[in-house]
């Protein structure tokens, strides 16, 4: 089978498709045929070499991938083989085929397609726990998502809007506001204004009656990361995400005192590793408001696996409206 390798770390333009022998199926593990290939902003730091977990060289870059099952360990009781699937792993998705536990996988709605399902997998399961779990939100608060033309971005959106919130999307773009208001979002923030420090509050105030956002949730960081933490509500809670503007900011300590807020961080991978039962209880709970279509993945394009790095290189540049996927020529029919 055929996989994109990391043997140096660098640009995706220097990595390279190989052959590479089968994997090897563990007793608790499930060998997929792959379909199609999530493409998130962390495999651009895992083939950088700036991500917090890289396993030794070489290995294939990846997070998520939906496919049909091939077979399974003698352990496995979460799928069975020819079951269409989506798998969670922490590397190894840029692949013809991909062995994940059998407990980080995922048997999908028949009304889903492979590609919708590799988009929805790290991204939304990402947005749910930071919005119910670490930002613990309660219906009927308001939440602003910034980066909302994005993958975890847009996913929040969707999800914040399904459980009852009121939505405040953070975008720089004109296409990305209109993705955001096809998703459930009730007012746009302009994040490219000058002056975010004080612009984003203004906002925000304007359209909460002067009383902020409740739940914050940021991929973004830098300078929409300051001017978002004055936007808050009284008690409101900020969830960082991610820093794709580039710098990782700093927090004053006497400014979460004095303004009675708090501000958490989420590393979804954790949930993955230490609780399975949990994360599969929230993607049933993802799955069914996808089968009552409260939530669906944008994919703004689907690529051949061979052009990985054109499809990296829009994430890279932020060009991405919702997700990109890579479709694979493994032998199984495409489509659902």
């Amino acid at each position: 089978m055929r996989a994109i390798l990391i043997r140096e770390h660098g640009e995706p333009s220097s990595l390279v498709i190989e052959d590479v022998s089968t994997p090897v199926v563990g007793d608790d593990e499930v060998l997929i045929d792959v379909q199609a290939i999530g493409v998130n902003y962390p495999d651009l730091l895992v083939i950088g070499g700036q991500y917090q977990i890289l396993p030794p060289r070489p290995f294939s870059p990846g997070k998520d991938a939906a496919g049909v099952v091939a077979a399974v360990g003698k352990y496995v009781t979460s799928c069975k083989p020819g079951d269409r699937v989506v798998a969670q792993v922490e590397y190894g998705a840029y692949a013809e085929q991909l062995v994940a536990r059998g407990v980080n996988c995922f048997v999908l709605p028949e009304s889903m397609p492979y590609t919708e399902a590799a988009a929805m997998g790290l991204v939304y399961q990402t947005a749910y726990f930071a919005l119910v779990e670490r930002g613990q939100f309660r219906s009927g608060e308001t939440v602003m998502v910034t980066g909302a033309g994005g993958g975890v971005g847009l996913a929040a959106v969707q999800i914040a809007k399904a459980l009852g919130a009121t939505v405040l999307a953070g975008v720089r773009k004109e296409n990305h506001a209109q993705l955001a208001r096809e998703s459930g979002a009730d007012y746009i923030i302009n994040l490219g204004v000058d002056n975010l420090h004080e612009e984003i509050r203004r906002q925000v105030h304007a359209v909460t009656n002067g009383r902020g956002a409740d739940v914050v949730l940021d991929p973004l960081g830098g300078d929409v990361f300051d001017g978002s933490l004055r936007a808050m509500a009284w008690r409101g809670r900020m969830v960082v995400i991610g820093f794709a503007a580039g710098r990782i900011p700093t927090i004053k300590a006497n400014y979460l005192l004095v303004k009675n807020i708090a501000v958490s961080g989420i590393q979804w991978s954790d949930y993955r590793e230490r609780d399975p039962a949990w994360v599969r209880r929230v993607q049933d709970e993802l799955f069914q408001l996808y089968t009552e279509g409260k939530i669906k993945a944008h994919v703004m394009q689907a690529f051949p696996m061979e052009q990985f790095a054109e499809a990296l290189s829009l994430v890279k540049k932020g060009e991405v409206n919702g997700k990109v996927v890579l479709t694979t020529n493994s032998g199984k029919p495409q489509g659902k």
